[in-house]
Formats: structure tokens, C-alpha cells, sequence
């Protein structure tokens, strides 16, 4: 049996509006905070002893573009929003998908396609999202242009050619196109099928999903966009190998990646399952920080290991998946729920009602993301503590500096817009819990030697 929210007469599309205007209106707010601190021409005073004017001001003047160019996003992501939804776009383009699915020119492929109505309604639903996803890739590429080749480059982070900007975009594009496919079709024929443990079989598919992306991800779709090297052997390989061992770390294998073939930015991840652990150094990193520092850094990424930070995080992404399916069980079909959204008369197609959810569950969607924030941002302070606590806090300092430094990040950051929108907590709040901790590491190691 399927358990209906009975809300007969609400205007879906209409509170959903409201949402996004209210919504739009706090990001306004919160960004206008932010604009306000960075236009401060002075560094923190925890930060003014590390970095000399000239690059505060770079530091600075980059924080504003970037502020700029996310500012003019936003405006521009609501009012497409706006438009596709008031001028009925989605629901016209389900119609011309069904045209189009109708008028195949090969006869027999139109008399296997029209079989059934669930054969129809899938063949429909893939030529309906593989559109979607088209042009909102389209759309997208003159920003991604102007963040790459404007912006990143006038500050010179900017490592990209045209070339191998489209490359890239032409791989995301041919990726879409063999992977999306058999992904809309399981989904829809689970709507179609799912009855009344829908959720559980939705939840339980996109888990497995999951699994076989972060599977295949290393070996075959991550080496497609970066050349993957071993680290060579040497003193950092041997630090690093000598740190994993003593947390009983699984490492197998140890990558250098060619990051300042795209960006000046530095970054280094691990992933991997169970007892088979990698860790990439992008060569960036590599490039900025002295050898200890790296090894300070990774004994932090390392500390979200040891403190099961990533299966807790994936457990609770899970939970948030699955709740989302449960409430989307209960008003997927609520009266009203189709006209609302311009789909009156169209059959109540399954896969849509997934897409009008999406709207729908907005407010969900916008409190889990600031919640998420509030336990990552916890989580980034114990593994820093954990780096303290091997002994690693001096080097960390210094490296956290240092990428600052090369990564120009904002140094002055609003209370309100940081807990709002950062996963990660700013520089000064990272620094203070670093020096209290070494502080405390010391004061213990006295009391031992008294």
C-alpha cells in the first residue's frame, strides 16, 4: 500500500517559489556579510605576522573575483530556475522527448520501443534526462570558461589550454552517455515495479551504485583526466611509509598525480577499500611544502582515517538517501503534485515525480547540507588534533600556511557565511586549535619528565 501526504489543494509550485526566493534572499544576506570582511584592507591580526601586505592584497583581490563570480552564479542559477519553472519547460520538453521517441525513423526499433507503455515510458525517460543533462552542460561551460581562463588565470592558477578544457568537458560528455543511460533505466523500471518497499529498493541500488563508482573511479575514470606516477623512492616515500606503518595504515600504493596540468592548486587524498589503501600527493603539493609538512599533512588526512571519519560520513549520506526516499514515497502522489509543476495530463510518469521531489524536498535537502557542514567542520579539527597528536603540529602549522600562501584562500571570513556554507573551518580558527593543542602535548610530556 502507498502512503500518500493528503494535502489536497497545495500549491506545490508555489511554495516551492517562496523557498527558492527566501533562500536566495539569506545567501544574498550572508554573501553581503562576507563582501564586508573581505574588503578589510588589513590581514587578521592571528595572520598579519605570516604575511607581508603585497600578498594580502593579492589574497584579497582574488577572494573578491572569486566573490564576484559566485555572487552573479547564484543570481544566475535562480532566475533559470525561475524560468524553466514558470514558463512550463520541463513539461515541454517531456511532450517533445515522446514526439521524438514516436517518430523513430527505424520502424522496428518503434514497434519494440511502443510494446509496452513501460518499455515507452523508459525510452522516454532516458531521452528526457540525457536532454536535461545536455544542456545543462552547455550552459554551464561559458562560466567554467570564464572561473578557468579569467579569473583562475589572472591570479596565475591557471595551468589549462583550450584544448584540454574541451577534452576534458568531451570525456565528462562521453562518460554521461555510457554510464547515465543504464543508471535512468534501473531507476524508472524500480519506480515502475518498486510497490511498497520502494524506498528500500531505491536506497539499496544507489548504495551499490556507489560502491561500483568509488570502485572503478581510481583505475579507470580518474586516470582518463591526470597521469597517475608512483611516488619515488626516497626520504618523503620512506617518511610516509614509516607513518602509515606505525598507524597500521593499509597503504598499497602511493601516487604522485600531475595536478599543475590544470591548476596551481594543491591538494592529496586517499580512497580505497578496506585493506587496500592509496594515497595521492598532487605534485603541487610537492612543489610548496618542504618534505615534513607533507608528512604533517598527510598524518592529518591519515587522522580521518584512524578516527573512522569516512565510513561515518558515508553511513550518514546513506541515512540522509534513504530519508529522502522514504519522504518521497509519501508525496509522490499527492494530489496536485503533477499540475502543480505543468505535468496535468501527462500520465504521471515515475521518473518525473523523482524530478518534481527534487524541488519539493528542497528545505531537507537545505538544513541536511548545513548539518553535514557542522560535522565535517568537527571532524577537521580532530584529525588536526590527531596530527598533534603524533607529533606532527608544528609541521602542520607551517604547511597550512604555506598552502595558504600559494592558494591564496580568504583570510577574512564572516562568522555566519563561514558556518553557513564552509565544510572546513577558516585558517585562524585551524591555527588557534593547533597551538592549544601543542601546548597541551607539551605541558603532558613535562609533567611525565617531572
Amino acid at each position: 500500500m502507498t502512503v500518500l501526504v493528503s494535502v489536497a489543494g497545495m500549491p506545490w509550485l508555489e511554495v516551492f517559489l517562496g523557498f527558492l526566493c527566501s533562500v536566495t534572499l539569506l545567501h544574498g544576506y550572508l554573501d553581503v556579510r562576507q563582501l564586508r570582511v573581505l574588503e578589510r584592507r588589513k590581514p587578521p591580526p592571528a595572520l598579519a605576522a605570516h604575511f607581508s601586505q603585497e600578498l594580502y592584497d593579492k589574497t584579497r583581490s582574488y577572494s573578491l573575483d572569486k566573490w564576484r563570480f559566485s555572487f552573479y552564479l547564484r543570481l544566475y542559477t535562480f532566475f533559470e530556475t525561475l524560468l524553466i519553472l514558470l514558463f512550463g519547460v520541463l513539461p515541454g520538453l517531456w511532450v517533445a522527448c515522446g514526439q521524438a521517441v514516436h517518430a523513430l525513423p527505424h520502424a522496428a526499433a518503434r514497434n519494440w520501443v511502443e510494446q509496452t507503455p513501460e518499455r515507452l515510458e523508459i525510452v522516454q525517460t532516458v531521452a528526457f534526462v540525457m536532454v536535461l543533462t545536455g544542456a545543462s552542460t552547455i550552459m554551464e561551460v561559458p562560466w567554467s570558461l570564464y572561473r578557468t581562463f579569467v579569473i583562475e588565470h589572472r591570479h596565475g592558477f591557471n595551468k589549462q589550454t583550450l584544448s584540454l578544457f574541451f577534452a576534458d568537458v568531451a570525456k565528462g560528455i562521453a562518460l554521461g552517455a555510457v554510464l547515465m543511460p543504464p543508471v535512468i533505466v534501473a531507476v524508472t523500471r524500480i519506480l515502475q515495479v518498486g510497490g511498497p518497499f520502494l524506498a528500500l529498493y531505491l536506497w539499496a541500488f544507489i548504495l551499490a551504485l556507489s560502491l561500483f563508482l568509488m570502485t572503478i573511479y581510481p583505475t579507470c575514470i580518474a586516470p582518463l583526466f591526470n597521469k597517475f606516477e608512483p611516488l619515488p623512492e626516497g626520504s618523503l616515500r620512506t617518511a610516509i611509509e614509516e607513518l602509515a606503518g606505525r598507524l597500521h595504515f593499509p597503504l598499497r600504493k602511493l601516487f604522485k598525480v600531475d595536478g599543475s596540468r590544470r591548476s596551481a592548486h594543491s591538494n592529496a587524498y586517499m580512497y580505497g577499500f578496506w585493506r587496500n589503501k592509496r594515497i595521492v600527493l598532487y605534485d603541487t603539493l610537492l612543489a610548496h611544502c618542504s618534505e615534513q609538512q607533507v608528512v604533517a599533512v598527510l598524518a592529518h588526512e591519515l587522522g580521518h582515517w584512524k578516527l573512522r571519519h569516512t565510513p561515518v560520513l558515508f553511513a550518514v549520506s546513506q541515512a540522509v538517501i534513504l530519508s529522502n526516499f522514504l519522504l518521497f514515497t509519501l508525496i509522490r502522489a499527492s494530489p496536485g503534485l503533477f499540475e502543480s509543476f505543468g505535468f496535468g495530463g501527462l500520465g504521471q510518469p515515475v521518473f518525473v515525480s523523482l524530478v518534481v521531489f527534487q524541488f519539493i524536498s528542497a528545505p531537507f535537502d537545505e538544513v541536511v547540507h548545513c548539518c553535514q557542514n557542522l560535522i565535517v567542520r568537527k571532524f577537521e579539527f580532530q584529525a588536526d588534533g590527531f596530527a598533534v597528536s603524533q607529533g606532527h603540529g608544528s609541521e602542520l602549522r607551517a604547511a597550512l600556511l604555506k598552502l595558504e600562501e600559494e592558494n591564496k584562500s580568504a583570510m577574512h571570513v564572516d562568522a555566519l557565511y563561514s558556518a553557513y556554507h564552509y565544510s572546513h573551518p577558516p585558517l585562524v580558527e585551524r591555527l588557534s586549535a593547533i597551538d592549544a593543542g601543542v601546548a597541551a602535548r607539551r605541558g603532558t610530556k613535562a609533567g611525565k619528565a617531572e
